[in-house]
């Protein structure tokens, strides 16, 4: 079955699957609503999502969080058509520059132009967020890149 482009999520009917999809990759997901789904951007192979990244914005700055890819598919270049899609989402909603927080993929990002920030340093807005206040371990690298 051919996959679809990255694409936003349309439905209040996905988050119970992209729930499961983070669960099962180990990665946040107690914090999302629907409301969060505006800017999430999904691949799917049929009707399976096999592959998620989010964004939450905050005017000039922007959390990409939930990269997510299904264990079968990794290694076939679809995390970066994900974060490619969630950057260009972002510079269309004037968002200027991405962070992030990582416990395993920072080369990952690192190679797609993101660099180390102390955490401390980030926009209140960002801090401000779940993923930045409780559900992400101090131990989390932060990495920020600018549009």
């Amino acid at each position: 079955m051919p996959l679809t482009a990255p694409s936003p999520t349309p439905a209040a009917r996905d988050l119970p699957p992209l729930a499961a999809l983070l669960g099962a990759a180990g990665l946040p997901h107690a914090d999302l609503t629907p409301a969060h789904l505006a800017h999430f951007l999904v691949l799917r192979e049929g009707e399976r999502l096999v592959g998620a990244v989010g964004l939450e914005l905050y005017g000039a700055d922007g959390l990409l969080r939930s990269l997510v890819v299904v264990p079968e598919r990794r290694g076939e270049g679809l995390g970066g058509r994900l974060v490619e899609a969630a950057e260009a989402h972002a510079r269309a909603r004037n968002t200027e520059t991405l962070w992030l927080l990582t416990e395993t993929a920072a080369p990952f990002f690192a190679a797609r132009g993101y660099a180390p920030a102390d955490r401390a340093v980030s926009p209140e807005a960002i801090r401000a967020t779940a993923e930045f206040a409780a559900l992400c371990p101090d131990s989390a690298t932060c990495l920020v890149k600018r549009l």
